[in-house]
């Protein structure tokens, strides 16, 4: 990818479940990335009971000591709402402490299809209705935690008194982006996209429909400067998998089956095919050529195969010298 363009690697951690790769191959995959100076920065996934995988601060924490030069973060903070706010920012800080100042937080509301997210969200009496609003008031607390002393705090969901954090984030301020994907339609895009310019550093999404990335770019670039902030400079990433195989029809059929296995199967085959690039090293450069042109300014991979190592390889060999 051009030196413009950002990239990173996402790790496959709840493959662990289903023969994917083992707790050895995340952290030798991740160093591999953190030698290469083409990757910007390596990501892992979150979740609690929706979609239980090993818990992603933990593995942040191995990973900020396998690697020394890549940005670390969770691609999609799902479990953020439900999180205690005060012992995530203080957790978050200290990978900050630990990692030199590499992390990036890309906090979501973590709701899924299929009822999953309210199920996760009983134990701790946090419906899916108020996921949203817990997001926005977790990012506040965090954000005056990491940045103040003996900090008092009266929310709707949090109210404390007098909290310092030590050791406070190396970076100042941290950076806090969205994870956010919705529906590429007024109704459904401008709620979270307004939320997004008004609280967040960043913008990462997955595009799960066609050309969605492009139609939520263009609305996200008109509500920013209504915020003071500059479309131009105002970072974004493209969480995308990938499945490089001349046979198309199996690049297919291989991804559908991971993110069955990964997800359940919540993902139609019009959304697969939106969300993988898929099939000859040329037709993967040609998709990822196509999520760039939407405006897309960094873009994280996941490979949707058994083979990670054969995967990475080609990517690199075959497809990044292309792009």
């Amino acid at each position: 990818m051009a030196a413009d363009l950002g990239l990173g690697l996402t790790l496959p951690q709840r493959g662990v479940f289903f023969g994917v790769t083992t707790a050895a191959q995340l952290l030798d995959l991740a160093r591999r990335a953190d030698a290469d100076p083409r990757f910007d920065s390596v990501w892992v996934g979150d979740s609690l009971f929706a979609k239980p995988r090993p818990d992603s601060i933990a593995l942040l924490g191995a990973l900020a000591t396998a690697t020394s030069r890549v940005t670390l973060g969770a691609a999609c903070m799902a479990s953020f709402p439900l999180r205690d706010p005060l012992v995530f920012a203080y957790q978050w800080a200290t990978l900050d402490w630990l990692s030199g100042g590499r992390m990036l937080l890309a906090a979501c509301t973590g709701i899924v299809r299929g009822g999953a997210s309210e199920v996760e969200g009983r134990p701790w009496g946090v419906p899916d209705k108020q996921r949203a609003r817990r997001m926005a008031e977790n990012i506040e607390i965090c954000r005056r935690l990491w940045s103040g002393e003996a900090v008092s705090y009266s929310g709707t969901f949090r109210q404390f008194e007098n909290v310092t954090v030590q050791p406070k984030p190396i970076q100042d301020p941290c950076p806090i982006w969205i994870a956010a994907n919705p529906l590429a339609q007024p109704q459904f895009m401008d709620r979270p996209l307004r939320r997004v310019a008004r609280m967040a550093d960043g913008w990462m999404t997955a595009q799960v429909w066609p050309r969605s990335f492009g139609t939520l770019w263009r609305r996200l670039s008109e509500i920013l400067p209504e915020e003071g902030k500059d479309p131009a400079t105002y970072p974004n990433r493209a969480y995308h998998n990938m499945n490089i195989n001349e046979d198309a029809a199996a690049a297919y059929d291989e991804s559908k089956r991971f993110l069955d296995l990964y997800y359940g199967p919540v993902f139609s085959e019009e959304m697969v095919r939106a969300w993988t690039a898929l099939g000859s090293p040329e037709e993967c450069v040609a998709q990822l050529q196509a999520l760039r042109d939407a405006g897309a300014k960094a873009i994280t991979v996941r490979f949707t195969a058994w083979d990670q190592d054969r995967q990475y390889r080609r990517f690199m060999e075959e497809v990044y010298p292309c792009l």
